[in-house]
C-alpha cells in the first residue's frame, strides 16, 4: 500500500532542506502531533524552550549564523507571547520562521457560527492578522491542496526579504495529504538594472579616485547577503580603511590591519572619529542608519554614498535597481586606484598589572581585552544595555563574531540568544555574552534551557543594581551628579550568581579584578553548563565611550 505524503511531512521536510537543524518549541495540544509525527523522526532536534519569548530570541540568534531558524507555538497564548521577538527579527531583517499550531476548522465554524469559545482563541483570525504586521509573509494552512504553495510562498519569501514568515498550520491539516515538494527553495533574486548599476559603480568609482581620504563603511547587510568574501576582496582591492556598525561589528575579522573600528557617532573610539571626520569620502555598503547606530553624530550625506538593498543615494544622486552584490562585483571588475593616505593606528590595551581593588565599567572592559579573554574562536554577543558601548571597542577575531540587537534593542535579548548561538557555532567556538542586570531579569529562564542541553555560554551580568541604559537615553547627567536615578530605574536586587544553583549550572560573583579573573578562568573550564558570572560596579559607572552624553 502506497504512504501517503502528509501536509505536516512537505513543512517538515522545506524545513530540512533549508538547513534548519534546531526548532525551539513549547509544548502545545495545537502543536504536539507535528512535532510527534513529523520532527521527532526528521533530522530537525526538538530544542524545548521554558517560555516562547526566548525561543524567538533563541531562533533569532540561531538563524544570525544559520541562515535560518525556526520557533512553534501554540494558538494565541503562545504565538502572542512570542510577537516582541519577531518584531526584533523584522527589524533587524533575521530570516525566522514562526509555526503556529491552531484549531481546527471544525472548532472555527464553531466559534464564528455559534459563539462557543475553545481554549486559547479570540475570533480565529487574530493571530494572522497581527504577525502580518511583522513578517515578510504570513499564511495559513486550511487546505492541503494549497498548502504547499503556501509553504513554499513563505519560506521564500523569508530567506529572500532575510525577514520572518509566519506558517498557521491547523491541526486538522497536519495529516491530510498533498504534493511532495518540487526541487529546491532559493531566495528570490533582486532585480538589477544593468544601465543603473553601471551609471553607480561610474559615479562612485570616480569619487573614490579622486578622494583624498577614502573610507569604506560595511553594514548589516554583507552579513545577511552573504557577502562577507565578496566585502573582504573589495577591501583588499581598494587597500583603504575600513570600518563597520555597531550592528556589523566583526562582520569579517577585526584583525585585518585595513580595519579602523566600529564608527558609531560619538560612542567610536577618537582615532575612529577622527578618520571619518578627515575623509572627504566614505563608501557604505550595507549600511543602516539608526539612533542607536550613530550615536550622538549626524551623517554627512555630501560626502557618503550609501549602497544598501537595491539602491544608490549620494548627496542629490539616486539611483534604483542596484543590489548591493551587482554593486560589488561591478566595482570589482574594474581597474580602480585609490589614495592610502589614512593611517590606522593601532589601538592601545591597558597592561594587566594596571588593574587592582573594584571593578569599573569601563575597567571591565580593558580587563577583559587586556586578558586576551575574547580569542579568535570566541562569538561575542551584547545586550542592549551600556555593554554596547564596551563592545563597541572590544576587539572581536573571529569573522561573525559579534551579535547585537541595536536597531531594535529589546533588552533581554542576549541571554536567550545565546542559547541559539551555542547551537548554531562552530564545534570549536565559545560564546561569550555581556548583559546588564535589568535585561538578564527579564529572561533569565534561558539558564534552564542552556543547561538541559549542556550548552556552554559564558555570561556576564553587569550587576549596578539599575536599567542604566533607559536612566543614559533620557538623562546622562545624573550619571556624573549626587542626583538619585529615577525610580522607575531602579532594580530589585538579586543574587545572580546563585541562580546557579537553581539551574544547575556553575556561577561566580566578582567584586575585585582578583576574583573576576579567577571567576573567567574558572568559567573557561566549565564546557558542561552555562556559567554566570556576577560583575558587580557602582551604579554610576559608565564605560568612558558613554560619557559624552550630558542629557
Amino acid at each position: 500500500m502506497e504512504t501517503k505524503y502528509t501536509v505536516g511531512q512537505y513543512l517538515t521536510e522545506r524545513l530540512e532542506q533549508l538547513g534548519l537543524g534546531h526548532l525551539f518549541s513549547i509544548a502545545g495540544d495545537y502543536t504536539i502531533e507535528w512535532i510527534n509525527e513529523h520532527i521527532e523522526p526528521s533530522s530537525i532536534e526538538l530544542v524545548e524552550e521554558v517560555n516562547e519569548l526566548n525561543a524567538g530570541y533563541a531562533a533569532d540568534g540561531y538563524a544570525r549564523i544559520k541562515g535560518i531558524g525556526a520557533m512553534c507555538f501554540t494558538y494565541s497564548a503562545g504565538t502572542l507571547s512570542a510577537v516582541n521577538a519577531v518584531a526584533a527579527a523584522y527589524a533587524e531583517r533575521v530570516p525566522v520562521v514562526v509555526i503556529n499550531g491552531a484549531p481546527s476548522i471544525k472548532k472555527r465554524l464553531t466559534a464564528q457560527q455559534t459563539g462557543f469559545i475553545y481554549h486559547h482563541m479570540l475570533d480565529g483570525e487574530t493571530d494572522l492578522n497581527i504577525y502580518k504586521n511583522i513578517t515578510a509573509a504570513a499564511v495559513k494552512l486550511d487546505n492541503p491542496d494549497l498548502a504547499p504553495m503556501l509553504i513554499d510562498l513563505a519560506l521564500t519569501q523569508c530567506i529572500s526579504q532575510k525577514r520572518p514568515a509566519y506558517i498557521e498550520l491547523l491541526e486538522d491539516i497536519v495529516q491530510l495529504p498533498c504534493q511532495p515538494p518540487q526541487g529546491k527553495l532559493k531566495p528570490t533574486a533582486v532585480i538589477a538594472d544593468d544601465s543603473s548599476v553601471s551609471a553607480a559603480v561610474t559615479k562612485l568609482k570616480t569619487r573614490l579616485e579622486s578622494a583624498e581620504k577614502p573610507v569604506v563603511w560595511l553594514g548589516a547587510e554583507i552579513d545577511r547577503m552573504g557577502l562577507h568574501e565578496e566585502a573582504k576582496a573589495l577591501i583588499k582591492k581598494l587597500n583603504l580603511p575600513y570600518v563597520t556598525e555597531l550592528i556589523s561589528k566583526a562582520v569579517v575579522s577585526e584583525n585585518d590591519p585595513l580595519f579602523a573600528g566600529v564608527y558609531d557617532g560619538q560612542a567610536s573610539s577618537m582615532l575612529t572619529q577622527s578618520l571619518i571626520a578627515n575623509s572627504d569620502f566614505v563608501l557604505g555598503l550595507g549600511v543602516w542608519l539608526s539612533d542607536i547606530n550613530s550615536l550622538g553624530a549626524t551623517v554627512d550625506y555630501d560626502k557618503t554614498a550609501l549602497v544598501s538593498w537595491d539602491t544608490v543615494k549620494f548627496g542629490t544622486y539616486f539611483e534604483a535597481q542596484v543590489p548591493l552584490s551587482s554593486f560589488i562585483a561591478s566595482l570589482m571588475s574594474q581597474s580602480i586606484q585609490c589614495s592610502t593616505t589614512q593611517r590606522i593606528e593601532p589601538a592601545q590595551v591597558t597592561p594587566v598589572e594596571h588593574f587592582s581593588g573594584a571593578i569599573s565599567y569601563q575597567g571591565f572592559y580593558d580587563f577583559v581585552q587586556s586578558k586576551e579573554f575574547i580569542n579568535d574562536n570566541v562569538i561575542v554577543g551584547s545586550d542592549a544595555s551600556l555593554n554596547f558601548f564596551g563592545g563597541i571597542l572590544l576587539k572581536v577575531g573571529a569573522p561573525r563574531g559579534f551579535v547585537a540587537q541595536p536597531t531594535y534593542s529589546s533588552i533581554g535579548y542576549i541571554g536567550p540568544a545565546a542559547t541559539g548561538l551555542s547551537l548554531a557555532k562552530q564545534s570549536h567556538q565559545r560564546v561569550v555574552a555581556f548583559t546588564g542586570d535589568g535585561g538578564f531579569q527579564m529572561t533569565v529562564q534561558c539558564l534552564s534551557t542552556q543547561t538541559r542541553f549542556s550548552l556552554n555560554p559564558i555570561i556576564f551580568i553587569m550587576d549596578n543594581g539599575v536599567y542604566g541604559v533607559e536612566q543614559w537615553l533620557y538623562d546622562a547627567e545624573i550619571f556624573s551628579t549626587d542626583q538619585a536615578f529615577f525610580e522607575s530605574c531602579v532594580l530589585h536586587r538579586w543574587e545572580y550568581s546563585k541562580l546557579a544553583e537553581v539551574f544547575g549550572c556553575k556561577g561566580w560573583v566578582a567584586n575585585t579584578y582578583d576574583e573576576l579573573e579567577n571567576a573567567m578562568s574558572a568559567a573557561l573550564d566549565n564546557v558542561d553548563s552555562p556559567s554566570i558570572i556576577q560583575v558587580k560596579v557602582p551604579q554610576k559607572s559608565l564605560p568612558n565611550n558613554a560619557k559624552w552624553k550630558k542629557k
